[in-house]
């Protein structure tokens, strides 16, 4: 499936506008109730780029979907670094590269984001996931794939030689591996967040565009983590310098709605994030 992607430049910066896109997580529980009723809600918001996640064992179903409602996915969510994740205290394995990769390929993906892992608290944890996501990168290459990293707070939180985890980790990657900065992490992370897109530089193919009100860090206490709390907004209506971050960012192909947890109509506010990203000066 081909990506949407707009041919008209970001206005007063020469440079082709990212397509708008939307994390699919950010109503996960709409997907689950009525796929093709959600997708079509997507499609008359405006949207022809989404981000899928958990596609692996149902990769036919959603490019069949896809197809039905005109939307492309260039890029998605699957681990590739951990072998195993534990929720609520049931363990799984996760899906091999090549189930991954093979399954993206059927979703016409060109970028597989890793979506988090979580021990940044050392070099040597930074080095292990870089040679990881390296390895990675190997073998999406023989699928016409890329792989990269989505990060949290944490990654920015921590430091590795004095400088922001993520930022060392960048230095440690192959010149294939991609990153997708999410702006409300790296702001509530502790940093510049334009400054750091600035320094990151054509690596950034994606960013994670959502907004909200200044909080603390939720990932320095531990408590569960609850994204109710975060009190997020559409795009625009908060305090994270996303203009400025799209400006610091023109390798950025695409800029990704995402809601962790919204109170209200979850619809209105992708669409008025998607006002605010197809319209922004």
């Amino acid at each position: 499936m081909p990506t949407t992607r707009p041919e008209a430049p970001s206005a007063g910066h020469g440079a082709q506008r990212p397509a708008t896109s939307l994390q699919l997580y950010s109503i996960n529980s709409h997907l689950e109730a009525d796929l093709d009723g959600t997708l079509a809600r997507l499609s008359g918001i405006g949207l022809r780029n989404v981000e899928a996640f958990a596609f692996v064992d149902r990769a036919d179903e959603l490019a069949e979907a896809f197809a039905r409602h005109g939307i492309a996915a260039p890029t998605g969510h699957a681990m590739l670094v951990a072998k195993e994740v534990t929720r609520e205290g049931v363990t799984t394995q996760v899906p091999s590269h090549a189930a991954t990769f093979e399954a993206a390929k059927k979703l016409g993906m060109e970028f597989v984001i890793d979506p988090a892992v979580f021990d940044w608290s050392t070099r040597e944890a930074v080095e292990a996931t870089a040679a990881a996501l390296n390895e990675a990168a190997k073998a999406a290459a023989e699928h016409g794939l890329r792989v990269g990293y989505h990060n949290h707070a944490w990654e920015l939180s921590n430091t590795i030689d004095g400088v922001p985890a993520l930022e060392f980790f960048a230095g440690l990657l192959d010149d294939e591996v991609v990153l997708e900065v999410d702006v409300y992490w790296a702001h509530i992370g502790g940093v510049d967040a334009p400054a750091l897109l600035r320094r990151l530089g054509d690596r950034v193919k994606a960013l994670h565009i959502k907004d909200g009100p200044q909080v603390q860090n939720p990932f320095l206490t531990d408590a569960p983590f609850d994204p109710s709390g975060l009190g997020q907004v559409p795009a625009g209506l908060g305090v994270i310098p996303l203009d400025a971050a799209l400006v610091a960012a023109p390798s950025a192909e695409f800029a990704v709605i995402e809601f962790d947890h919204f109170d209200g109509d979850i619809f209105a506010a992708i669409a008025t994030s998607f006002d605010y990203l197809e319209n922004r000066a």
